[in-house]
């Protein structure tokens, strides 16, 4: 433990850094170079500047509304940077913005459309080599949606990061059932056509509530920790994230909050979605899935229940590691417990 005049000499270095200098956290994104964009998509390739990296490919898959630096938060709590610096190929889809026009896409659209697309690219870009998919949240549902829905696309593996499959063991959503049922969900309905789907500040008060006892102790932990420039410079990064929320589209909500949410098919392995079945089933490739510890939306049983659907899987792994639903992708546990996980599971695929 610091002594007295360490700590106040600590400290005052970290507040003259966070309100003269800008902040603590090392923002710079990762180098990338476009490979691929379409509608709702642009692929890049991560590499440092100059150098060029071999092997199977790896894309990181972010979910919808929530920006794609989820996965490169900052320096030194950046999961693209980790894997680029251990010499992976590693490649990051970003779905960009969401605007009131977006409002009549649906799921099948990134399940048919956007990541079949983002994945031929990566392949082809890496050689015609299969591709290896980490994905957090949503985006681990719509990766394997898409593989159960396209089993001839070039997909070696999928780790799939706090996504949820059983939404009645999420207590967030517990409250607000009554209301979801009310004339059997006309009322969400018809709200999230009038908006238009869900609005980024919508989603960013729903993320935040989440994690409220953070949000209420915050000025708390910021005195307490005064001293200790690494977990300020978390805060600064995860407020930049929930600063950069996106709306959902209003059809894509509307299929979520029915299929997702109210019917819960997701828990019972298939769901309907564009006039055909898409049965998770179908998945045969080996799947890492990744719970987080303090998850809130996405709690250990309800991450677990993919294990108990994905029954043709070539081969599955569940592991719970610290973090809550950011903190388990991206915390600063992250770089000894998932990301420690994640690349285990490649290594044996890629040696």
């Amino acid at each position: 433990m610091a002594s007295a005049p360490q700590w106040l000499a600590s400290a005052a270095s970290n507040v003259v850094a966070k309100t003269v200098n800008g902040g603590l956290a090392d923002l710079r994104p990762m180098p990338r170079t476009l490979i691929d964009r379409g509608p709702n998509r642009s692929v890049y390739r991560l590499a440092p500047r100059g150098k060029t990296l071999d092997g199977p490919p790896v894309l990181l898959v972010p979910p919808l509304a929530a920006p794609a630096l989820c996965f490169d938060l900052r320096r030194g709590c950046s999961l693209a940077e980790h894997l680029v610096t251990g010499g992976r190929r590693t490649y990051l889809v970003d779905y960009g913005t969401v605007a009131f026009s977006d409002r009549g896409l649906g799921v099948e659209h990134w399940v048919d459309e956007v990541l079949p697309r983002t994945i031929r690219a990566v392949s082809e870009d890496a050689g015609g080599q299969p591709v290896h998919i980490v994905a957090w949240c949503l985006g681990g549902i719509f990766s394997l949606l898409t593989s159960a829905a396209q089993p001839t696309l070039p997909v070696a593996s999928i780790v799939s990061v706090a996504a949820p499959f059983d939404m009645t063991a999420v207590p967030l959503f517990a409250p607000i059932k009554p209301l979801a049922n009310v004339a059997d969900g006309l009322l969400f309905t018809a709200a999230y056509r009038l908006l238009g789907g869900a609005p980024r500040q919508l989603v960013k008060r729903v993320f935040q509530l989440s994690a409220i006892d953070k949000v209420v102790t915050k000025p708390y932990a910021i005195l307490t920790h005064l001293d200790d420039a690494d977990f300020l410079a978390q805060l600064e990064a995860v407020d930049r994230f929930t600063d950069n929320m996106i709306a959902y589209p209003g059809r894509t909500f509307g299929q979520m909050y029915h299929h997702f949410f109210r019917a819960n098919d997701l828990a019972n392995g298939a769901v309907d979605l564009g006039g055909r079945r898409i049965a998770l089933s179908e998945v045969k490739q080996p799947v890492l899935v990744i719970a987080g510890r303090g998850d809130s939306i996405a709690p250990q049983r309800a991450v677990h229940r993919l294990v108990e659907v994905l029954e043709n899987a070539e081969d599955m792994r569940f592991e719970v590691c610290p973090g809550g639903h950011l903190g388990v992708l991206t915390g600063r546990a992250a770089r000894n417990s998932t990301w420690r996980h994640i690349d285990d599971f490649l290594d044996e695929r890629t040696a």
